[in-house]
């Protein structure tokens, strides 16, 4: 699994904040230089899972992965300002703009649902 965060930092921002910010959703980011962009990349999606879970949104969650879904990855967006204090909030244009997820896998309908797993049970 390829997990690619990808953020502008306008120049308002500090750089150092928009890092924490991704950080926070993805501990382990392995960060690439840009110009006005913060670019990183990891195979991890562990952290994201625990707040999913814990802040009760995996059917939310789970919609926006297999809307954003395409081929063998799926796109999310996620609000800058809530990833800086650690939350996880799913968004369509922040003036600050937004973090773009993308998770590419061999597997990927195993990949969403260990993120998000379905609440729902399937029908007998």
């Amino acid at each position: 699994m390829r997990v690619r965060v990808e953020a502008p930092c306008r120049p308002t921002e500090s750089l150092g904040k928009v890092e924490r910010a991704l950080l926070n959703l993805f501990p382990d980011l392995a960060f690439e230089p840009e110009d006005d962009r913060v670019v990183g990349t990891t195979a991890s999606l562990e952290r994201l899972r625990e707040l999913i879970r814990d802040q009760r949104i995996r059917d939310s969650a789970r919609s926006q992965f297999l809307k954003g879904r395409a081929g063998d990855r799926t796109r999310i967006m996620l609000n800058k300002q809530a990833a800086f204090v650690g939350r996880v909030n799913f968004s369509t244009g922040s003036p600050l703009g937004d973090i773009s997820v993308e998770i590419q896998a061999d597997d990927l309908a195993a990949a969403i649902d260990y993120v998000a797993e379905s609440t729902v049970d399937a029908p007998r």
